[in-house]
């Protein structure tokens, strides 16, 4: 039976007091990690310095990235400050890596946005360049879109063999690409090749399902090593919800994105889906919804 874990993701504080108050009240609530984003636009703070200031203002609580942005960054360049990282939290990174996929960052910063399948299979090197660093001696790697050559990066992560590896998607090649390579796999909505937003198409119930199906396949022999997980978007109440993100939730009330009715109900219904669909790592993707989130965390954290 795998265990409940619980993260939220914070964007940001007016202050380095606000944004420590906010992982000391994450650590003390029971919520297992605190995540960042990782766009240009918007009122996001620069995930890593942010990591970095939550990791020293608590003892237990993780901390990762949902996601960073491959495009971003050179591999290169994220092993070592995710090596840093983990050095300096004593082995509490989570690293969560996506493709990059909104539009907006890509045209406010002058860069080009690639075609879907060329930025998953830009990805898919890069997650092979990551392990290759941060595992011992050097490393040396030619691909389509990287080339390493005898790189030795100093330190190396705390965690070994590597830091907890997430990868999530809702399209089959970032699924796949998941299931073969991550630690950890968040199931959400496939984005719109053109990256403005989430397609609508791709969600319900069934299409939700059929990707449970897939990482499964796709893991094959891994599957019991992976924790599986989701974004919770819209917590204790129907109607209209004013979102930070592209994501709509209307469409996934029959989905564990979306927790509707009293606590027990709430508490049910994740139970629901980890025992019968091994999802255990939920994500709560909206400040807004820690009041009535909390008390969750609390009773089933662990558990």
């Amino acid at each position: 039976m795998r265990r409940f874990r619980f993260a939220a993701v914070v964007r940001q504080a007016e202050s380095g007091k606000a944004w420590a108050d906010r992982a000391r009240r994450l650590e003390a609530t029971g919520f297992d990690v605190l995540l960042v984003p990782d766009h240009l636009v918007g009122p996001r703070l620069a995930p890593f310095a942010a990591m970095t200031a939550a990791a020293c203002a608590t003892s237990r609580l993780r901390v990762g990235t949902l996601v960073a942005a491959n495009d971003f960054r050179h591999p290169a360049v994220l092993a070592k400050e995710s090596a840093t990282l983990d050095l300096l939290s004593d082995g509490r990174l989570e690293l969560g890596i996506g493709t990059g996929w909104m539009a907006a960052d890509y045209s406010a910063a002058g860069l080009p946005l690639a075609p879907p399948g060329v930025r998953v299979a830009r990805l898919a090197e890069a997650v092979t360049v990551l392990k290759g660093l941060w595992g011992e001696g050097p490393f040396s790697f030619s691909g389509a879109h990287y080339r390493i050559e005898a790189l030795d990066q100093q330190p190396k992560p705390v965690q070994r063999p590597h830091p907890r590896l997430l990868l999530g998607g809702g399209g089959p090649r970032m699924l796949t690409l998941a299931a073969r390579e991550a630690d950890v796999v968040n199931l959400g909505m496939r984005v719109r090749a053109d990256g403005t937003g989430p397609d609508g198409a791709d969600a319900g119930l069934a299409a939700f399902l059929s990707k449970l199906s897939l990482v499964r396949e796709a893991a094959g022999e891994r599957y019991d090593r992976l924790e599986l997980g989701t974004s919770i978007q819209q917590v204790g109440t129907a109607g209209p919800v004013e979102s930070w993100s592209a994501a709509d939730p209307s469409g996934q009330g029959e989905t564990p994105q979306v927790l509707l009715g009293t606590h027990r109900d709430m508490v049910d219904r994740l139970r629901h889906w980890r025992d019968g669909y091994d999802l255990s790592y939920f994500v709560l993707h909206h400040e807004r919804d820690l009041d009535a989130f909390a008390p969750i965390v609390e009773e089933l954290s662990g558990r």
